[in-house]
């Protein structure tokens, strides 16, 4: 078998390796297409409500990383807050989101509003939350109508004051939410009939 030979062998076998190995990354591509075709959609919507660069002074320099706080909600009475921290805006969105659907709390809901006024205190934060007819709409703004249009509700008046730092509100309004209580709740808290109650 002379040089010539030789070489046009080792040429049809690079060839044939280049074109299995084309082959592979099709069938690979073409297999997470269907998987990510056939994976079930969430039950729940999820809404960024901030996301913040973060810088760390180190000997060499500075270091920066995100930071990013999420809203998930099932839009029927579910819904949570999470904060997730990376050195990429994606990861650190996918580490919010997976906190907040561990942190999640049941908001009661009566007629597409809140069940009685309440309010809620975090630090400088303070809201309130007022039940509203239909056709009102939700009355808020920024990461609080998140919060509620995720929970579910669809009528609401909300005031907020004294800070608008976006997790001083977040955390405001969950322990504002946390205080609901139904109809049912509060007429078995007080041994009465729940005919008797009457919701202001």
């Amino acid at each position: 078998m002379n040089d010539e030979t030789k070489f046009d062998e080792t040429i049809t076998e690079v060839s044939n390796e280049a074109e299995e190995s084309i082959e592979d990354k099709r069938k690979k591509r073409a297999s997470h297409a269907r998987k990510k075709q056939a994976a079930p959609e969430s039950e729940f919507e999820e809404r960024v409500v901030a996301v913040n660069r973060v810088a760390k002074v180190v000997k060499g320099g500075r270091r920066f990383s995100f930071s990013a706080l999420m809203i998930v909600g099932d839009k029927n009475g579910r819904v949570g807050y999470g904060l997730g921290k990376a050195k990429e805006v994606p990861e650190a969105i996918r580490k919010a989101t997976q906190a907040a659907q561990k942190n999640m709390i049941h908001v009661p809901i009566e007629a597409g509003t809140l069940p009685h006024f309440v309010e809620g205190n975090y630090c400088a934060g303070k809201i309130l939350f007022m039940p509203a007819g239909d056709g009102t709409g939700v009355k808020a703004a920024g990461a609080c109508r998140s919060i509620l249009e995720l929970a579910g509700v669809r009528n609401v008046l909300t005031k907020s004051l004294k800070t608008n730092n976006p997790h001083n509100v977040v955390k405001a309004t969950f322990s504002a939410l946390k205080k609901l209580r139904s109809v049912d709740q509060i007429a078995k808290a007080r041994g009465i009939d729940i005919k008797k109650i009457r919701i202001k």
